[in-house]
């Protein structure tokens, strides 16, 4: 099974690996296609319409040995108080988000209805849940009517379960930025700083729930 970020030797690889994205803009493109094929990022999903125009987005996908349904409940307790993220902990910690990652199936967490609160950080306004379809569609959404304009940022980060003829599953993350022309705005919500670090999170997360849902569970 998968290690989920719980050691030092973890956060320092995941450090360096931000590091090095930061450094790499020119592979960005590559980056934001990580594990997508190319019919998985052309096409429209749920929630789409939230952030119509973003001004940057990524699909990251994965290959699961299991049925949605399998690997919903993993997708359903997702959050900052709930389940975690099941990518480096410590990393997330350092930055104060109080992360604890789970590797068990939280009972009290299953079922997240639409306008349910979903924390990334204790100090930073929660995603909403936008669209829940259980087991295939989850989709957060930061709301811009809570910015002010110097700081306006809407993204949206969703989760598609998409079974396979054979009955396993793709499991596609997309996310959406949209944000004002300014520079503040810019850090928030621009691609310089934001993506390699969502990036190397989240392929971690991708792995991880891979690893969780085609393992047995008690």
């Amino acid at each position: 099974m998968a290690r989920i970020g719980t050691t030092f030797t973890e956060a320092l690889m995941g450090l360096l690996e931000i590091a090095w994205g930061i450094l790499t803009p020119f592979l960005r493109s590559r980056r934001l296609r990580w594990g997508a094929r190319e019919g998985e990022r052309g096409n429209s999903y749920p929630g789409d319409s939230l952030v119509p125009a973003p001004k940057w987005m990524a699909n990251h996908a994965i290959s699961i040995d299991a049925s949605p349904e399998q690997v919903w409940p993993w997708i359903a307790q997702i959050g900052q108080g709930r389940g975690g993220f099941y990518s480096y902990q410590k990393l997330e910690n350092l930055a104060g988000c109080q992360i604890v990652n789970t590797a068990r199936i939280l009972e009290e967490h299953q079922q997240i209805r639409v306008g349910d609160p979903i924390r990334i950080h204790v100090e930073v306004p929660p995603l909403s849940a936008a669209v829940v379809d259980a087991p295939n569609v989850l989709v957060l959404f930061g709301n811009p009517a809570e910015s002010d304009e110097s700081t306006k940022l809407s993204t949206t980060w969703g989760f598609l379960l998409l079974e396979q003829p054979d009955g396993t599953t793709r499991l596609l993350s997309r996310t959406r930025y949209h944000y004002a022309d300014n520079l503040r705005s810019r850090l928030m919500g621009g691609p310089w700083l934001v993506e390699p670090i969502s990036f190397v999170m989240e392929r971690k997360m991708l792995r991880v729930i891979k690893s969780l849902a085609e393992s047995p569970q008690p």
